[in-house]
This record gives structure tokens, sequence and C-alpha cells, in this order.
């Protein structure tokens, strides 16, 4: 069924530059895919919504798989980050695809399915480094880099420098604020007095344990 699904979504994306995620792209697609309609709105209840979110997923996939790179180890913690966000941004083949999905989930409608997306494309990229947090820490580091990630998309859509060399370095200085902020914390927390707060905070939320407790919770 996944095939299936690749296939629709395929023959949609040379139509979603011009016509959007749309009703208009999905139908096209079902018609230049030579699948049935019935088992395309079977596989995409919600039609180009759907096709929406699986491509999303397919650029994560595909980012999953370069940060499974053994040289990548080798590298600094913040610029494996760095490098998950560039891999991911990458992975797409035409910045119109973005900015129609963007449109997409800008919509009341959709727009908790766009915010989940960045959380589970954040999610992903701490699990493939290995994060272990199971405390307060593990919400503030995908809502950190969800900022970061955010932001770095918007800038990126208005790059024209030669090979996108503005954009990264716009998300080494993001990437930098946040190294900033997490030193704060660590000196913070070698405070006698701010450190046993602090660890009392963090200690008393448990990261979730179920894929249902929130977006983007990775399986266990």
């Amino acid at each position: 069924m996944a095939d299936l699904k690749d296939r629709l979504l395929d023959a949609a994306l040379d139509h979603v530059p011009f016509d959007g995620w749309s009703a208009a792209s999905f139908e096209a697609a079902i018609a230049e895919s030579g699948m049935e309609p019935a088992l395309a709105h079977g596989l995409c209840p919600r039609g180009a919504v759907d096709l929406a979110v699986a491509y999303h997923k397919r650029g994560d996939e595909r980012m999953l798989a370069r940060l499974a790179q053994p040289e990548l180890e080798e590298m600094r913690y913040s610029a494996r980050v760095a490098a998950a966000v560039r891999y991911r941004l990458e992975a797409v083949e035409d910045k119109e695809l973005v900015r129609r999905g963007m449109t997409l989930f800008a919509l009341p409608a959709y727009a908790p399915d766009g915010a989940r997306l960045i959380w589970e494309t954040c999610d992903a990229i701490w699990g493939a480094l290995g994060d272990t947090s199971d405390d307060l820490n593990w919400y503030t580091k995908r809502m950190t880099l969800s900022g970061v990630y955010s932001s770095t998309v918007l800038y990126w859509l208005g790059d024209t420098s030669e090979g996108h060399e503005a954009t990264w370095a716009f998300l080494e200085r993001r990437i930098d604020d946040v190294m900033r902020i997490e030193k704060a914390k660590h000196t913070l927390g070698r405070n006698k007095i701010f450190g046993d707060i602090l660890g009392r905070v963090t200690g008393a939320v448990r990261a979730p344990k179920t894929v249902t407790d929130m977006p983007g919770t990775a399986k266990k």
C-alpha cells in the first residue's frame, strides 16, 4: 500500500507547483498514475492533504538515511544537528512544493497537521542523534529545534545565494544561539540553590512513553 501511495505522490508532484496541494492536483495524479479513483481515495481519504503529509514524511526518511552515515559520528554534536536540518532541506526537489505545503498547513483545519509534522521531524533528528533524555529536556530540545528548523525553512525559501550558502550560515548562527542557551542552563545548574530547583522541576516532568501521548514521540 505504501508503494501505491508513493506512485500517487510521484504523479502529483508535477502539478503541485501550479495547483498546490489541491483537489485538482489529486485528480490529475489519479489520472496520470492510472489508479482506480476508489483506491486512490481509500489511500488518501483527505486527498491532496494526505499526499502533502506523505511528501513531508518522505523528506524525513531521506534525511534519516543520510544521518546514518558513520562519518557523522566524528562531527561535533552541534554540527550534527546543523547537518540534520541541512539534509532535511536538501531532500526537497522543488521549493515550490514546500511553499504550497506551508500555504496548506497555515489553514486552520490543517494547522495541527503542520505543527505535528515539524515536531515529528525534530523528534526524528534527536532520535537519530541518540538523544536519551526522558524529562523536561525531552520537550525543550524538540521545542527549541522546532524553532530553529521553522526559521531556517523560511530563510531558505527566500535564499537565492549560490548553493544556499546564506541559509547554511543562518542555520549555524541559530545553532550557536541554542548552544549558548544550553551553556547558560549548565552554568545555572551548577549553582546549588538554582541547581536543586532546576533538578526538581526537570525531574518532575517525564517524556511521553507511547506514540499517543504526544505527537512526534519515537516508538520505544
